[in-house]
């Protein structure tokens, strides 16, 4: 199972999921379910945004879960 990893990222550069929300201007209840992998899909636009912002890759946003 693919599942974003940004909350790592965001702790690794000192900022906050709240900056990340500001930043990325989506509703909170969407935010919050991307963020906390409870959604089934995620727009390739929120992505490179993510990316943009953290300085990091699609590859470095997403891991791969075995198990779940």
């Amino acid at each position: 199972m693919l599942k974003l990893d940004v909350i790592r990222i965001l702790e690794e550069q000192g900022k906050t999921k709240y900056w990340l929300y500001k930043q990325l201007g989506m509703s909170y209840q969407n935010f919050s379910r991307m963020i906390n992998n409870e959604t089934k899909s995620i727009r390739y636009e929120n992505i490179e945004t993510m990316c943009l912002l953290l300085h990091c890759t699609p590859n470095d946003l997403l891991v791969f879960s075995e198990g779940d």
